[in-house]
């Protein structure tokens, strides 16, 4: 199989009149004759040229780090780093933040029911919290799988765990991966693990997610 280009993932939230829910579409990496794709969440799969999924998504063509799909009857080229679209308006399920006098976006949301606050950071790959936020809102980490993490304040030991539902505003999500950290977090983050699951969308001092799946 020719080497794959495996770069950021391309996200596109399609909105078809043919389907009862938005469609999202992933890529993950093209050759010259197939792309790695993921719809709605599921595991990546790699199709050829000409072949349509039981979504009704057929791959079209390969152009470089692009690839074309008709979907329903609509072609879209989705390309490296590109984000289009959005969910159906009458469905999006969003919440919109304002920025903090800092510039950060600071989330009030529950976890697990209980509420937190949390700072909106993508470069953190999950949702971070304490032990003692963990406890307090009844978070089992335990007999969690154990590992170690890089923080600004040197390493530390982690737990590997899986939140129930996580909220914030009118998204809801349902098992979210998570870390609780032994030490050095001064305030929980709300990781990629929840936002990959929204459409970012930044304007000015406002950042607004809408849930995608």
């Amino acid at each position: 199989m020719p080497r794959l280009i495996a770069h950021s993932i391309v996200v596109s939230l399609l909105s078809m009149s043919s389907f009862a829910h938005a469609l999202d579409l992933r890529v993950v990496g093209v050759s010259p004759t197939r792309a790695v794709i993921s719809i709605n969440g599921a595991a990546p799969r790699a199709i050829a040229i000409g072949y349509k999924t039981e979504e009704g998504v057929r791959l079209i063509a390969i152009e470089g780090d692009g690839a074309t799909f008709d979907i329903d009857g609509k072609r879209r080229t989705l390309r490296i780093g590109q984000y289009v679209g959005t969910a159906p308006a009458d469905q999006a399920q969003k919440v919109v933040l304002a920025a903090s006098g800092g510039g950060h976006f600071i989330a009030e949301g529950r976890i697990n029911g209980g509420t937190v606050r949390m700072l909106v950071d993508t470069g953190a790959t999950a949702i971070a919290l304490s032990t003692d936020d963990a406890r307090r809102l009844g978070v089992r980490y335990h007999d969690a799988p154990r590992g170690m993490v890089n923080t600004a304040n040197g390493a530390r030991g982690v737990w590997k765990v899986k939140l129930d539902s996580v909220a914030i505003g009118a998204i809801t999500i349902s098992n979210v991966e998570a870390m609780i950290l032994d030490g050095g977090l001064t305030m929980p983050l709300l990781g990629m693990s929840f936002l990959s699951r929204t459409n970012m969308q930044r304007e000015g001092e406002t950042l607004t997610l809408i849930k995608r799946f």
